[in-house]
């Protein structure tokens, strides 16, 4: 049996800060990007939520959702 991991609940009265939640990246077509291994790029296709198609001049790569390492210039 596994379970499930539950995101854990920030209760007001804690010490600690609560965690930060950031936006998800929003890219459109024609976009130009920055990616931490592929270089300067631009998107040239979305699949909404779920991918982004990124022509880097040698070669068009399809780069997932949530884009932890591609940044909008």
């Amino acid at each position: 049996m596994t379970k499930s991991a539950a995101p854990k609940r920030h209760l007001p009265t804690s010490p600690f800060k609560a965690p930060v939640t950031r936006a998800p990246k929003h890219f459109a077509v024609g976009d130009q990007v920055t990616h931490d291994v592929y270089g300067l790029g631009r998107v040239v296709g979305i699949e909404d939520g779920v991918a982004a198609l990124v022509d880097f001049g040698s070669a068009q790569t399809r780069i997932l959702s949530p884009y932890p390492k591609m940044t909008k210039l």
